[in-house]
């Protein structure tokens, strides 16, 4: 999986007031830790990070850090964003949770899945596609961690699904859903359901009146 660059550095202020003070300015605060590493107060530019939340889930974008401390010089880590909190009503970002990645530990991620081709039941049995996950939980070293999974569909016919068995990795990787969750079907419409139902009524009148409308000789010899 590819790394997304982020230019941050430390701050030394925290509390409410710190926080709103450095939004205003077109930052966000955050924090950067991770397993065998102390906490830092780091602050990014809230454009940059809204980008790199555009490529992907924000949990399985790895993002390289470069961390400007107050003197010396800047340090690169690599992680990816832990938390991330948003403020719904004012659409910004509040703050976000960095977290540092091992390359020798493994990583849980949500990776995102993404369906390829039209299935032959909705162009020519007039089906309805249903996603019903998009994405699946795996675990592995970062190095081995794909940055989507893509999906071929286009076989699936009316009543046929994808489900997680149906995927396939490379050993190393571990996938953490049930294998019996389904991924993506394709549904009869409420549409072609309405239409054979309007049909056989049309039909069963149909009949109807053709047996009213024979003539009574018929009707006694039969």
């Amino acid at each position: 999986m590819k790394a997304v660059k982020l230019n941050a550095s430390t701050r030394n202020e925290s509390g409410k007031g710190a926080a709103r003070r450095l939004r205003e300015t077109g930052f966000v605060p955050a924090i950067f830790y991770g397993y065998d590493t102390e906490s830092t107060m780091i602050q990014v530019d809230s454009s940059e990070l809204i980008k790199i939340l555009g490529k992907g889930k924000s949990g399985s974008v790895f993002v390289k850090l470069g961390i400007k401390p107050d003197t010396g010089k800047k340090v690169e880590k690599l992680s990816i964003i832990k938390d991330l909190q948003i403020d719904t009503l004012k659409k910004r970002l509040i703050h976000a949770d960095f977290y540092e990645i091992g390359m020798d530990r493994k990583l849980t991620i949500d990776l995102s899945i993404i369906l390829q081709g039209q299935p032959v039941g909705v162009e020519e049995g007039g089906g309805e596609l249903q996603q019903l996950k998009r994405d699946v939980k795996i675990s592995g070293l970062p190095s081995a961690l794909p940055e989507a999974i893509e999906i071929d569909i286009s076989h699936l016919g009316i009543g046929d699904s994808i489900k997680i068995k149906d995927l396939t990795f490379q050993d190393d990787i571990e996938v953490i859903d049930a294998e019996d969750i389904v991924i993506a079907n394709v549904a009869v419409t409420r549409v072609s359901t309405l239409t054979e139902e309007i049909e056989e009524e049309e039909i069963g009148e149909t009949e109807e009146e053709a047996t009213t409308d024979q003539p009574e000789s018929e009707k006694e010899a039969e």
